[in-house]
């Protein structure tokens, strides 16, 4: 499989393609509203939120409920548009001559050859992740048939870093998707609410991580034979693809350096004379190759660039230092990027799977 996104952040509308999914597959249109719904939730967004209320629209590749085998055709309206239209018609929208630090603003500049920030940022921008939670919430419902189940939750928003339960995922997110911070420790959940608040108040900004499972997962997705096939790799460059990810970690990989080699390979052993594992550090992947284990990701979010301090930066029109401009921004985007990076995740899973099992139709590959 593959997917394009296109669109701006203020144009008409995110569009979508989605080629290579097998025929037959019925779709829930509600389900995939509703992932959109989640990722506009979540403690510390700004009121674009409120403007925005994400409804898919299947433009191709969807017929009779069910898709035909044609690439699939996804648009999602940006409502702000209708503030910004008559400004883009009539040019009378200002440059923005001072690149923000942090942002593609200046390197997009200087690479493009472009003069105005603006260009650069409305495709830079964040909103871009809709679509790809649209196109996630479809390779979900893919995945749901082979019972694969993808969720996530916050693990940690600036120093307050709360416990995770190896093992219990599920209950987890349960509980996490009942408050504003996605976070399954309600003590920490509180902390990290005040920490956004401390943020907000400084006129700063403040990051976190999230941990994203996938449970079910059939062993031998990916491959060793080379270096491009190898699934973790795939999934480190899916979830690095997404705005403000810095880090990524599978299984216990950070952890993991600083202990000897016997306390972190995951040992086997016989149950009921089948083998499984006697622990999970390595997060269900093993010489690129998914082993049967859940697929354990952590995934590091820097503090959001825009700032209403406004940081150093140089007025490109003058050549005199300026502080960058403040765009509407968020204090805090880690809740909200649970559900982008659950749909990368599964957008990898969904490609992986099909690699494996392939078929033109979805009674293809279920046999």
């Amino acid at each position: 499989m593959r997917f394009l996104t296109g669109g701006e952040s203020h144009g008409p509308e995110l569009t979508g393609i989605l080629e290579g999914l097998p025929a037959g597959l019925a779709l829930d249109i509600d389900k995939v509203n509703h992932e959109l719904a989640r990722r506009q939730a979540g403690y510390g967004r700004n009121t674009r939120m409120q403007i925005e209320q994400d409804q898919i629209i299947i433009r191709g590749g969807f017929i009779y409920g069910k898709t035909t085998g044609a690439p699939l055709v996804l648009a999602i309206r940006n409502k702000d548009y209708e503030n910004w239209e008559e400004k883009w018609k009539d040019g009378s929208l200002d440059k923005l001559t001072i690149p923000r630090p942090g942002h593609a603003d200046l390197a997009g500049m200087q690479k493009y050859q472009i003069d105005d920030a603006r260009i650069i940022l409305e495709r830079a921008s964040a909103r871009e992740t809709a679509m790809r939670v649209a196109i996630g919430a479809v390779c979900k419902q893919l995945l749901n048939l082979m019972n694969v189940q993808i969720f996530g939750f916050v693990h940690q928003i600036g120093p307050v870093v709360s416990k995770i339960n190896d093992g219990n995922y599920l209950e987890q997110y349960q509980v996490s998707e009942q408050n504003a911070l996605r976070c399954a420790d309600l003590d920490a959940a509180d902390q990290m609410q005040a920490a956004i608040d401390k943020a907000k108040e400084n006129g700063d900004t403040i990051g976190g991580a999230i941990t994203v499972v996938a449970e079910n997962i059939p062993v031998g997705l990916g491959s060793h034979v080379h270096w491009d096939r190898k699934l973790d790799g795939r999934i480190g460059g899916a979830m690095l693809s997404i705005p403000a990810m810095k880090g990524v970690e599978i299984g216990e990989a950070f952890g993991n350096v600083s202990l000897p080699g016997t306390q972190v390979q995951d040992g086997i052993q016989l149950v009921d004379g089948k083998v499984a594992r006697l622990q999970n550090r390595a997060g269900g992947i093993e010489g690129g190759i998914s082993n049967g284990q859940p697929i354990v990701v952590k995934i590091y979010m820097k503090p959001i660039s825009t700032i209403t301090l406004g940081m150093p930066s140089v007025d490109l029109s003058t050549m005199k230092a300026d502080a960058a401009i403040y765009q509407r921004s968020d204090t805090c985007a880690v809740p909200s990027a649970v559900v982008v990076c659950e749909a990368m995740l599964a957008w990898v899973l969904a490609d992986a799977v099909l690699e494996k099992f392939g078929g033109d139709s979805i009674q293809e590959v279920l046999r």
